[in-house]
């Protein structure tokens, strides 16, 4: 294994940093091959619900492509609960900040914002305001994330689905993934 001399990041060189750089470049690409495990990982998240995370996100996934959405928003879609296990409390902004440089940016904000917007379907059954996404009324992208979350989110726990299997969408994360383009 190759590693820089260097102990403080100060003290590098630029052979230290040009080595960084190609091994930065390997690691990026092989982002769409941890993105699959992690989606793989979802199989044993959260329970309680008739499906695990990892089929509702081939079901959300599956029923936005089915719907005729574009690469992009049906990568996103598949990947928008990445966050359940490690950040349950932000879980959307996490998702996002992994889509943010491949996909446009109504798409990011859709998956930035759906868990403010989920809670429209059961905030109240705890006490809670259900309607917080109206602060975000003024946002252009407002109606598309109501729509991402009634088609696609809050209708994908169904353990009769006929969902497509990952290995379908796997060359769209891919391409989508290949490299940042926004």
């Amino acid at each position: 294994m190759r590693t820089v001399g260097f102990t403080r990041m100060s003290e590098g060189s630029a052979a230290d940093y040009h080595l960084l750089a190609e091994l930065e470049k390997r690691h990026v690409g092989e982002l769409p091959d941890r993105l699959l495990r992690a989606l793989e990982a979802l199989k044993n998240s959260f329970d309680g619900y008739q499906v695990s995370r990892y089929e509702h996100s081939l079901q959300a996934a599956t029923r936005a492509y089915r719907d005729g959405r574009d690469e992009e928003y049906v990568v996103a879609t598949l990947l928008h609960d990445l966050g359940d296990d490690l950040a349950p409390e932000n879980h959307s902004e996490l998702a996002a900040a992994i889509v943010k440089p491949y996909v446009r940016e109504e798409v990011h904000w859709i998956i930035r914002h759906h868990g403010a917007f989920q809670m429209y379907y059961y905030a109240h059954h705890y006490g809670h305001d259900r309607h917080v996404r109206d602060r975000y009324r003024d946002s252009p992208h407002y109606q598309a994330c109501v729509d991402f979350c009634e088609r696609y989110d809050q209708s994908s726990f169904d353990p009769d689905y006929d969902s497509l299997p990952l290995e379908f969408f796997e060359p769209m994360v891919r391409r989508v993934f290949a490299e940042p383009r926004w």
